[in-house]
């Protein structure tokens, strides 16, 4: 399981919003993110990279999986497990009381 992030939710949308309003000022996108994350105090300049990507994504200007998707993703895999689960323990059940229906009864 992943790790919570060590950056607040709104830290990482101010510095996208940054990244964008800056751009214009730095040669490249990368120069724009590395001072962003520099002023913020954000670890490494790829942290930042991988939220703008993201955000671009979620926005839909770039394709990939949205955090939405993502987190609908997680909830099916987290489902199927527990229905995996269910069943095994309802086949476990059925199987225990088959073997009981089949087992020969003395009347007392």
């Amino acid at each position: 399981m992943a790790r919570p992030s060590q950056y607040p939710l709104e830290l990482r949308r101010r510095a996208v919003r940054m990244v964008a309003e800056v751009r214009p000022e730095y040669e490249t996108e990368w120069a724009a993110m590395k001072a962003v994350a520099q002023k913020l105090g954000i670890g490494t300049t790829e942290t930042l990279r991988k939220w703008v990507r993201q955000d671009q994504i979620d926005e839909g200007a770039r394709p990939g999986t949205t955090t939405e998707e993502s987190a609908q993703v997680k909830a099916m895999k987290k489902e199927i497990a527990e229905l995996k689960r269910a069943n095994e323990i309802l086949k476990a059940t059925a199987s225990f009381f088959a073997a009981e229906l089949d087992r020969p009864h003395t009347r007392s």
